[in-house]
């Protein structure tokens, strides 16, 4: 009888959220899984792990990226952003502020994707149009929402000249609209 090799385990540096992160893992290994159970970092889900449901977005080196088909080897010393390293603190990054102002949320288990989609879109369209942002978000699946209030929270994030984007400015602008 012979018994089953073992995947070779490797070093790997990760920087994550501004954070070094050395971990031990096989080269193959999906940077999501990774990132959960080696790192600690649970805002990403496992949803589909199959590239098809956008929860475990992140960004590497600024490009959105599925991380349930990264395996790690290909992340290793490149910058990693995950939804942890949004937030400044206890201060939400203007995404997730029009994301609760909108009610763009509700089992949460997209969220984190959603949010990280928007992100790398409006990093790349400041104002993008209805249309782009439903093209941007198509890799996410959101089986509560039904998608209206997660594209008004884009729009509402993109229209918020200010960085300073809270609540209020945000129904505001929300209010004017309807």
């Amino acid at each position: 009888m012979t018994s089953t090799p073992k995947r070779a385990l490797h070093h790997f540096s990760l920087s994550v959220n501004g954070s070094q992160y050395d971990v031990l893992a096989p080269p193959l290994m999906p940077l999501s899984e990774v990132l959960r159970e080696k790192c600690g970092l649970r805002g990403l889900k496992h949803g589909c792990q199959q590239g098809g449901c956008g929860a475990c977005s992140v960004q590497v080196d600024g490009q959105l990226v599925l991380a349930c088909l990264l395996p790690v080897a290909r992340a290793a010393d490149k910058s990693i952003e995950t939804i942890e390293g949004l937030a400044d603190g206890e201060k939400l990054h203007p995404i997730q502020e029009a994301f609760v102002a909108c009610y763009a949320t509700q089992c949460g288990f997209c969220t984190a994707g959603m949010i990280m989609a928007s992100k790398a879109l409006l990093e790349s369209n400041p104002a993008p149009s209805r249309e782009e942002v439903l093209v941007a978000l198509s890799g996410n699946a959101c089986r509560c929402t039904g998608y209206l209030a997660i594209v008004e929270a884009v729009l509402a994030a993109a229209q918020a000249k200010s960085p300073e984007l809270t609540k209020s400015s945000i129904a505001q602008k929300l209010t004017l609209k309807n």
